[in-house]
């Protein structure tokens, strides 16, 4: 849900001479939230940790400057009609992610410097691999965002993270993926195209979201309280994908660096809190032309390889805004987003991808932290991509959707969702959900999609 506490987050702090009361009642408050966490024991439903605060030991540690996080996300879908396979069936994927956070201010007096350390493991099946897509044609969106990237344990975040002049500059270097800083978006949908920075879902081959890392640096410069740049440097190895490199730390199999650049307004309107984000991508690594050889032929008929461009390059635009609140709790009311994303037409399958949706938290006064999306996707495969599937079944003489061999044709997948989050308590929250998917594939030929899912989000 984009309840937009990732502002308060990357907001920059007004010089410490002005904010002075401002941090006492912060403090005060502090004090007092560390003492109510402090008494609460395990399952307890005003706690932030379903194993509780460990007899005060977890509050005693952050108050020195270490926390320690258990998080758990799990998703099951099932394919209640339609899609490729009408057997039905359902499938589970899901996430365990262990982290610790060192606030080095406080552990060894270093100014505003912190470090972040998680690890995560992912388990399960994808309903959209076999049930909902034509196996041969991959599928873009997924029924259950958290499936994907190597079933396997991976380093997700390990990053020493610096600020300067009055945390004005930001710097933050080690292992880290793009979309933890760039192209930023909650994950509360269960749906991929709904979920995360959708830059990653689409050009994915070189931009790599969560839970993959790799050697990064991002520099941050907020050029007004409400208004910062960044830019960013990534290593473009394709080897940090394989199942077996989870902890590969070593630079081998690099082919380049994914640079990317972001413009970041974070305003208050009305007095309620947005996010606007345009940034642009580029990848000074070879790319594969998706359609032609080096003669300008369509490769698949005349049997050469496939042309190599110098770069691949994209943009981004996203927006999130809430709209309304309540008079009695500000962060309950309706919110808005939207997303859109276009990439280079040589070298990647998706050259543009839009979605927007509405989110409202605390509809029922009586569910006051409960929350219920609905949102709308569309993804659209590169026309030339499309041609190169159409060639290759021409140069193998295969025609007909059935036969095993042929390779259908992808052009335009729509998606929607909706959900009802139950903030069941402050560690747990289920999110039952169901997706409808137009066109899965973008293969015309497979029969429109409804699946029902269940999110479930807690932290221990």
């Amino acid at each position: 849900m984009p309840d937009f506490q990732t502002l308060k987050d990357s907001a920059v702090r007004r010089p410490r001479s002005r904010v002075i009361p401002l941090n006492l009642l912060a403090s005060v408050s502090a004090f007092g939230l560390a003492t109510c966490v402090q008494a609460a024991p395990a399952f307890d439903s005003d706690s932030p940790w379903m194993l509780g605060d460990w007899n005060g030991t977890r509050t005693e540690l952050s108050e020195k400057g270490y926390d320690f996080k258990v998080d758990y996300t799990g998703e099951m879908g099932s394919n209640l009609h339609g899609g490729y396979d009408h057997d039905r069936t359902a499938r589970y994927s899901d996430q365990f992610g262990l982290g610790t956070h060192l606030d080095l201010q406080k552990i060894l007096g270093w100014n505003d410097a912190e470090f972040q350390l998680t690890i995560t493991k992912r388990n399960g099946d994808n309903i959209s691999n076999d049930r909902i897509n034509d196996p041969r044609a991959p599928g873009f969106t997924s029924a259950q965002e958290v499936w994907g990237r190597g079933q396997t344990w991976r380093l997700t975040q390990m990053w020493y993270q610096q600020k300067f002049f009055d945390q004005t500059l930001d710097i933050k270097v080690g292992r880290f993926g793009e979309g933890e800083d760039f192209n930023s978006f909650p994950c509360d949908f269960q749906n991929l195209a709904f979920c995360g920075s959708q830059v990653g879902n689409w050009a994915g081959g070189i931009w790599y979201n969560w839970p993959v890392s790799q050697w990064a640096l991002r520099v941050k410069y907020h050029l007004t309280p409400e208004l910062y740049a960044q830019i960013g440097a990534y290593e473009q190895n394709p080897s940090n994908l394989d199942r077996d490199n989870g902890f590969k730390l070593s630079g081998s199999g690099t082919q380049g660096a994914v640079l990317p650049v972001e413009l970041v307004w974070t305003p208050k309107l009305n007095g309620l809190p947005g996010e606007y984000r345009a940034g642009y991508y580029y990848s000074n690594a070879s790319a594969t032309d998706v359609y032609k050889d080096r003669n300008g032929q369509p490769a698949a008929l005349s049997g050469e390889a496939y042309r190599s461009a110098s770069s691949k390059h994209g943009v981004w635009l996203g927006v999130q805004q809430q709209l309304t609140s309540r008079a009695s709790d500000h962060s309950r009311g309706l919110s808005v987003f939207a997303n859109g994303t276009m990439h280079d037409k040589k070298t990647n399958a998706v050259d543009n991808y839009v979605q927007a949706g509405v989110v409202y938290k605390g509809l029922f006064d009586a569910r006051a932290k409960d929350d219920i999306g609905f949102a709308m996707a569309r993804v659209h495969v590169n026309p030339a991509y499309r041609k190169n599937a159409e060639a290759a079944n021409q140069a193998h003489a295969v025609f007909d959707y059935d036969n095993p061999t042929y390779l259908p044709p992808q052009d335009t997948e729509y998606s929607a969702e909706l959900y009802y989050g139950v903030h069941l308590s402050n560690w747990l929250t289920v999110r039952p959900n169901l997706q409808y998917i137009r066109h899965p594939g973008g293969v015309d030929k497979v029969d429109d999609a409804l699946i029902g899912g269940i999110k479930i989000q807690s932290s221990f």
